[in-house]
């Protein structure tokens, strides 16, 4: 057995050897820089290049146009506002309370699954 076979972790699915993974990952950044260095050479960062095209109009405040990540789930989280209340109420950011909740749940669905109610 080579030093490469014993690096070798065979399974029914496959193998896996991490000498094939690195010569794979040296290959794919070989192209990735390959299409990098291929790049429009014009571009110049930190100038007007770089800002958002808004259709020739100029934009004082940023933040007026910015959409937020809490934007984008406004009409969900609006629709369901009274779950949403129920649960910020009940989140307090303690690990130990999460957990008391998951122990707690699995004890009532494993005595309804094993109890038979």
């Amino acid at each position: 057995m080579t030093w490469i076979e014993s690096l070798t972790l065979n399974s029914p699915s496959g193998f896996w050897n991490p000498i094939v993974w690195l010569a794979f990952l040296i290959v794919f950044a070989l192209i990735g820089y390959l299409i990098y260095s291929r790049g429009n050479r014009s571009y110049k960062p930190n100038t007007d290049q770089v800002k958002p095209f808004l259709s020739g109009n100029e934009v004082e405040d940023v933040e007026e146009i910015r959409v937020r990540a809490g934007d984008i789930y406004w009409g969900f989280i609006e629709a369901l506002k009274g779950y949403y209340n129920a649960l910020m109420r009940m989140h307090t950011g303690d690990v130990r309370d999460y957990i008391l909740w998951y122990l707690g749940l699995g004890a009532v669905i494993l005595f309804v699954l094993v109890g038979g109610v």
